[in-house]
């Protein structure tokens, strides 16, 4: 598969599990969460299609002019100080998007599984996490049927 074919079907995956996750959790009270803003498109979406506060968190804050979100909303620093301080706040996160990454693999796996236990402490019950990356101690479940097997990841909390 060329790299070009394998970026269109990572962002059509982004997309269709975004929209399957808010169709999920539509109902429940609590914020979003998006890690790993990088040029802003994901939120972009997110801001289009959900209707509760999305949180943000990456490292710095270089997205296109269009996508930066509100300051009250962007969390700015290394990822496990922003959510052990969205879990100190008392956050309930019941949408999350995870898509922090280093573009080499082994060390994006491991990345994501060392944060899991700080992103399960501020996931609300019946919560779905959409991800790029595995993580560890969720319940993993059938995402959007056009979704291909390990192309992303869908947990429910």
């Amino acid at each position: 598969m060329s790299r070009l074919d394998s970026i269109m079907r990572r962002l059509a995956a982004q997309r269709d599990g975004l929209e399957w996750a808010n169709e999920r959790t539509k109902h429940l009270s609590g914020d979003a969460l998006d890690m790993g803003l990088g040029n802003g498109r994901t939120y972009d979406h997110m801001r289009e299609n959900l209707v509760r506060r999305i949180w943000v968190i990456d490292r710095v804050l270089q997205c296109h002019e269009s996508c930066i979100p509100p300051k009250a909303d962007f969390l700015e620093g290394e990822a496990e100080a922003m959510l052990d301080k969205m879990a100190a706040n008392g956050s309930q996160i019941v949408l999350a998007h995870y898509d922090f990454g280093f573009g080499v693999k082994d060390k994006d796996v491991a990345e994501a599984l060392r944060l899991s236990p700080a992103i399960a402490r501020i996931m609300a019950p019946g919560g779905i996490i959409v991800s790029g990356q595995p993580l560890g101690g969720f319940t993993e479940v059938v995402g959007p049927a056009s979704v291909a097997k390990d192309r992303y990841h869908f947990y429910a909390c």
